[in-house]
């Protein structure tokens, strides 16, 4: 896939899944810019998904808005359509994931809406998240 700057793509990073802008042809990375969230990172430990006991049990807050990454070419396919507003993406991606989480009462949903808990106190409720 030969990409442009100014392209809009998709891009999966650590587990969340983003629309973002391409950059610059880094090799096997590319540089873009997060302009929408479509899916919020999962919490826990990417390497062990399900576990609790014996992990360091991460919290991941989504990507900011116009936020630059390096991301894997691999991970990366060409975006067509819409982009919503961040802020509005932003939350419904939040929303999916906790309500993802509370469908069913496990040791790791329960933590993972802690950190999902903690991530929305310490990040997104300052930014008039709601």
């Amino acid at each position: 896939m030969e990409l442009q700057n100014g392209d809009l793509v998709l891009v999966e990073y650590n587990s969340g899944k983003y629309i973002a802008e391409f950059e610059e042809d880094r090799g096997n990375f590319a540089l873009v810019k997060v302009l929408a969230v479509l899916k919020h990172p999962e919490q826990g430990d990417l390497h062990n998904p399900g576990e609790v006991e014996g992990i360091a049990f991460f919290e991941r807050k989504a990507l900011a808005h116009r936020e630059r990454i390096n991301a894997r070419k691999r991970m990366i396919e060409a975006y067509e359509g819409d982009v919503p507003r961040y802020d509005e993406s932003l939350r419904k991606a939040y929303y999916e994931l906790r309500d993802k989480l509370e469908e069913e009462d496990t040791p790791f949903n329960n933590l993972s809406l802690q950190r999902l808990n903690d991530v929305y106190k310490y990040y997104y409720k300052r930014s008039n998240f709601k």
